[in-house]
């Protein structure tokens, strides 16, 4: 599959599937705006991807603010003349606590990461890409959103929230040529344990090999059809 003179847009790029992304995306002749909170580990991914400086940008970017997020995505079409591809990897999990003992901001700081980011880059960059005739959205969620466990409330509300807003978008982009679906993720196994030191506690987890082929398949021509969908990747559960 091949990619080339399409525009990505990934958020949490320096994260581990971000990253993952970055080089299957760069390998697939993409052009790449690399968005995250950490200019150092941003700068060490784009060097680390040796791409000419015409199919790269790096920003630094505070998704909770719309206007900068907003100036992000105009940066982004000043920069590359379009925007194709939005992949939203901001993640993040706080837990281990009962909804009496867990704090407002516990929630709030669940629903800031999963929700508020997801909000901010969809008006931001939707446009964009409905504008082509052509465009890809995808999200990373989890089976809690719809399964929660116990001791888990604010992370499963977040998650729960960030499925509700990418479904809607999803029917509201029908006929457009734009598809939005999300890839569900007990665990991102960023250090591969389940193939290093496999138990029965990691069998469900996905490493960020296994969610990246699954996400480049939604962002293929052949997925143009598949939209609103919840591909779990996670095993039994």
């Amino acid at each position: 599959m091949t990619l080339e003179h399409r525009v990505a847009v990934i958020t949490g790029a320096t994260g581990g599937l971000g990253s993952q992304l970055a080089r299957d995306l760069a390998a697939r002749g993409a052009r790449l705006a690399l968005l995250d909170l950490d200019s150092a580990r941003l700068e060490t991914l784009a060097s680390s991807l040796s791409l000419p400086e015409e199919r790269i940008l790096t920003r630094v970017v505070n998704l909770l603010d719309p206007s900068e997020t907003r100036q992000a995505a105009e940066a982004v079409a000043a920069r590359f003349g379009r925007v194709d591809i939005l992949l939203h990897l901001v993640g993040g999990w706080t837990g281990g606590k009962t909804l009496t003992e867990a704090s407002a901001e516990d929630l709030a700081f669940m629903l800031n990461q999963h929700v508020w980011t997801s909000f901010h880059v969809v008006q931001a960059f939707v446009p964009h890409l409905v504008a082509n005739g052509w465009g890809r959205v995808v999200m990373v969620t989890s089976p809690y959103a719809a399964r929660p466990s116990a001791k888990g409330g604010p992370y499963a509300i977040g998650k729960a929230g960030q499925e509700a807003l990418m479904l809607t978008l999803s029917q509201e982009l029908q006929g457009t040529g734009v598809t939005a679906n999300l890839v569900q993720a007990k665990t991102i196994d960023v250090k591969r344990e389940k193939v290093s030191a496999p138990t029965p506690q990691n069998a469900a987890w996905s490493t960020p090999e296994e969610l990246a082929a699954a996400i480049l398949y939604l962002l293929s021509d052949e997925a143009g059809a598949v939209n609103g969908a919840r591909l779990p990747l996670y095993g039994s559960y």
